[in-house]
């Protein structure tokens, strides 16, 4: 490529400050250094993180910043020491890096490589940026800023997958479907048989459905007050969707009494505070696990009643699904591509980078599970 060695002027989509729309601005690229990638960006999408991260006060600290961290795209150039990946593999981009030094990159058991530190600085290299824009320093969320055609990110935030991968179909696994999936057969580790209740009908919430099905789950109940998501989650293998304002119970007696003691499996994916409470309550007394799923907001309070502890249910959550990015995203494109799960279903817009602020309000309104967003 003739950009090898060169800066790239190119588009991105940039947060001035919290609360305001995106602005579609000319940024510039350096060329990448030791340990890093620059990558042409195929696909994109904007999950419930950036949007929360862009309307939070407290958010301003890291303006300018290029939004995004769901996203997959063709290696344009690798500086010095880069091993893994090379100019043209289509890539992956991981918002939580696998540097497979760390003590959680060499525990079985987690999934948290201690370098997400510099990630929630939301700079990708070496404590600073390899993008400008009117000559200011742009940061890059969770380090990786994928609403931009360019973008460098360290080498450890990025795998190479299957070259015939439909980018635009896999950039979800980024994030959405990762997350959710994972958290049912990773964290939760659903069982044959059992029953599940997931409440948050969002692309998470759908990929936590898809995961327990693809455990074997018996019945899987989904819960939303939209009633305008429930044909999906049954198209991904809902068995029973309810909303709980229709009901003259508490959710909580109500599945108790569907399933004989409640369910086997509860997900919270709403990010509520109360409705994690709602989902343990949920769980079957003696053996229930309830799995938070959904970004709750920072140093937010948790009320459970400690009588939900008494007899033997489990409260744990789940970061990213629990996978080891670099190692297990490729695997999870290869299923992909085995038709092991369908994507298709939770990609439900497609619109051009221009077109960002579009995506967020058809995000917020509920109208959107995800859009994928090409140059």
């Amino acid at each position: 490529m003739g950009t090898q060695g060169k800066v790239i002027r190119c588009k991105a989509a940039v947060l001035w400050k919290p609360g305001a729309p995106l602005a579609i601005e000319e940024i510039e690229v350096a060329p990448p250094k030791a340990k890093e990638v620059r990558i042409k960006i195929v696909a994109t999408g904007f999950c419930g993180t950036d949007i929360k991260s862009m309307d939070t006060k407290g958010f301003s600290q890291f303006c300018p910043i290029i939004m995004g961290h769901e996203g997959a795209g063709i290696v344009e150039s690798v500086g010095e020491e880069v091993s893994t990946v090379r100019t043209g593999d289509k890539v992956i981009i991981l918002c939580i890096p696998q540097c497979g030094k760390c003590d959680t990159c060499l525990n079985s058991k987690n999934n948290i490589c201690a370098e997400i530190r510099q990630s929630k600085r939301h700079l990708a290299s070496e404590d600073t940026s390899r993008i400008t824009c009117k000559g200011k320093l742009i940061h890059q969320y969770i380090a990786t800023g994928t609403l931009s055609e360019y973008t460098v990110i360290q080498e450890i935030s990025v795998a190479k997958i299957d070259q015939g991968a439909p980018l635009e179909k896999v950039f979800v696994i980024g994030c959405g479907f990762a997350t959710g999936y994972g958290a049912a057969v990773n964290t939760a580790k659903v069982t044959p048989g059992s029953t599940c209740a997931v409440f948050g009908l969002g692309g998470v919430g759908l990929s936590v459905i898809i995961g327990c099905k693809a455990a074997g789950a018996a019945k899987i109940i989904a819960v939303d007050i939209n009633k305008d998501k429930f044909a999906k989650a049954r198209s991904v293998g809902a068995t029973y969707c309810v909303d709980p304002r229709d009901l003259e119970t508490p959710i909580e007696k109500f599945l108790i009494d569907m399933l004989n003691g409640g369910a086997d499996f509860c997900f919270e994916v709403t990010g509520n505070t109360e409705t994690v409470a709602t989902a343990l309550g949920s769980c079957h007394k003696d053996h229930g696990v309830c799995v938070i799923v959904g970004l709750v907001g920072s140093w937010s309070n948790i009320t459970i009643n400690s009588q939900l502890f008494l007899s033997g249910r489990i409260l744990k959550a789940s970061v990213l699904g629990g996978w080891k990015t670099k190692e297990e995203f490729p695997k999870l494109v290869s299923d992909y591509m085995a038709k092991k799960f369908n994507l298709d279903l939770l990609i439900t817009h497609t619109l051009t980078l221009s077109e960002a602020n579009e995506a967020v309000q058809l995000m917020k309104s509920g109208q959107c599970i995800r859009c994928v967003l090409l140059p």
